[in-house]
């Protein structure tokens, strides 16, 4: 076994990774919008990450697609930051009837690339097709929605329409609400249904009383049996043309 100092592991200076594409991109953005601009992230060779001011969710969007001509969007959602109380999922127990439960330390919270100042962050990723595909991935801090009965953000369908259902989604799995959205209703869930099934702090029972999916218990196969394969094989041959 070869042992590696930290000095071995350590990249040399020359080698951190720079994008001057996406820098220019930065510098394009953050003079078209100036100050809505809180944050900035560049993942060189992969994505641009904008943190923006919620209150202008929707002139960004307007100006970026106007200005700069990112007219492609591609989605919209909502993070939940907060670690689960509940754990992971896939750590839940499988015995049917075992009531819900919390753990003492489900971890510290993170917001990810360009930081965050709350729990709920909401994204958008937008695409200027005539500049190489060239995206920008823009998120806004937004306050709980259980905490105000205000909306979270403006709608963006009157700049970008296919946002309707993506606004919808984000309405029923986190309960955010939209300045400006005409049908704010459930898409998946019944009508009647309570909660917001996507909430780290909503307990998903199924998951407390169901193994896990991508759990398998692997079953050695049973001993093959030439004998035993050829004997149903001639019984069901018998039947079929006895009927």
């Amino acid at each position: 076994m070869i042992r590696l100092s930290s000095a071995d592991t350590e990249a040399p200076d020359e080698a951190i990774e720079t994008d001057e594409r996406r820098e220019a991109q930065l510098a394009e953005i953050t003079e078209l919008v100036g100050d809505a601009v809180v944050e900035s992230h560049i993942d060189p060779g992969h994505e641009l990450y904008l943190r923006i001011a919620v209150d202008q969710w929707k002139s960004v969007h307007r100006r970026l697609r106007d200005d700069l001509g990112y007219k492609f969007f591609e989605f919209l959602s909502v993070i939940d930051w907060m670690p689960s109380p509940y754990g992971k999922s896939e750590d839940a127990t499988a015995d049917a009837g075992v009531s819900v439960t919390t753990i003492d330390d489900p971890g510290e919270m993170e917001q990810g690339y360009a930081g965050g100042d709350s729990r709920f962050q909401l994204f958008t990723r937008l695409v200027d097709i005539f500049a190489g595909s060239q995206g920008v991935v823009i998120k806004a801090d937004i306050t709980d929605p259980r905490d105000t009965d205000e909306p979270q953000a403006q709608s963006l369908i009157e700049v970008f329409p296919g946002a309707n259902w993506h606004e919808r989604e984000a309405f029923e799995m986190f309960g955010v609400r939209f300045t400006g959205h005409p049908y704010l209703q459930h898409l998946y869930l019944p009508g009647a249904f309570e909660g917001n099934p996507l909430r780290k702090d909503y307990p998903l029972l199924a998951r407390q009383v169901k193994p896990w999916p991508g759990i398998v218990d692997v079953e050695p196969m049973p001993e093959d049996d030439d004998s035993t394969d050829d004997d149903s094989t001639d019984d069901g041959a018998e039947g079929g043309d006895e009927s």
